[in-house]
């Protein structure tokens, strides 16, 4: 009776697994991890929730002002690079080198994030 009951648990288990597999989006799927652009603006937000940490930054061009979203790791992952919750602030000004989307819109991977000059 044991074994018959560890194999029905086991296969539902397995029937778990796909789905868990395709939860998670490959980086290459979303980005064009080909090229990297850079990106120079101010902080408008940060979420620091799951899955991914989200800063929107506000760069402004010489004919338009376009908010963009810039994904990044999970927090874990950011505070483990030495992020903390305030290291960057509304206002502050950034550079970004990123994977732009491969859909054109204004989401990027961002590769690096660091103070930009004034």
């Amino acid at each position: 009776m044991m074994p018959k009951r560890a194999v029905s648990i086991a296969g539902v288990g397995f029937l778990l697994v796909p789905t868990a597999a395709f939860a998670h989006h490959a980086l290459e799927t979303q980005f064009d991890t080909t090229r990297t652009i850079t990106l120079t603006g101010s902080v408008k937000k940060i979420d620091w929730s799951n899955p991914h940490v989200r800063l929107y930054v506000d760069v402004k061009n010489a004919s338009t002002d376009m908010i963009w979203e810039v994904e990044m790791g999970s927090p874990n992952l950011e505070f483990m690079n030495g992020w903390k919750i305030d290291t960057y602030r509304r206002g502050d000004r950034v550079r970004i080198d990123a994977y732009p989307a491969r859909n054109g819109s204004n989401m990027v991977y961002g590769r690096k994030v660091s103070r930009a000059l004034p």
